[in-house]
């Protein structure tokens, strides 16, 4: 992908005392987190919301990019500024990071939702939500082919 580096979008950045991005997610979406003196969390529990696995390890949780940081270059942020990257790869605030099984998050990759999924289709509403919220927010692009399966995924909202 041309001009396209991870590096560009500087992500867990230090948001509150010597906490970063990924153990914030990692406190706020965890049951029961305990983090010691430099917030690494020691212990807790997480729920994918992806796959349902329940995990035991910080080491066995990833953050996700709703919206993966390739995708977001595709669509758009390749004429972001620095700065603007950098909120978008640490935004807390918007449903852009979750904490999620590694074997989810390292199988969706950068895809959009054309290409990957939740295997739960239970949150397969929720996940469209999320995406379309952080794609609009964003002012991203979105493909046809991607337009296409968030209308399906929507379309489980009232099962």
């Amino acid at each position: 992908m041309d001009g396209y580096s991870r590096a560009k979008f500087p992500h867990w950045i230090k948001q509150m005392g010597t906490c970063d991005t990924r153990e914030v997610v990692l406190s706020r979406d965890g049951g029961n987190v305990r983090t010691d003196s430099e917030c690494r969390a020691v212990s807790g529990t997480w729920t994918s919301a992806y796959d349902g696995k329940v995990l035991g390890a910080a080491s066995q949780v990833d953050i996700d990019h709703m919206v993966p940081l390739a995708n977001a270059w595709r669509s758009g942020a390749d004429g972001w500024d620095t700065g603007k990257r950098k909120a978008f790869a640490n935004d807390l605030t918007n449903p852009q990071l979750i904490a999620v099984s590694a074997g989810s998050n390292r199988s969706k990759g950068d895809q959009s939702p054309d290409q990957w999924q939740p295997p739960l289709a239970s949150y397969w509403c929720t996940y469209a939500r999320a995406w379309t919220h952080v794609k609009h927010l964003y002012r991203l692009r979105v493909t046809q082919p991607e337009q296409a399966a968030l209308v399906n995924m929507l379309d489980t909202c009232d099962r």
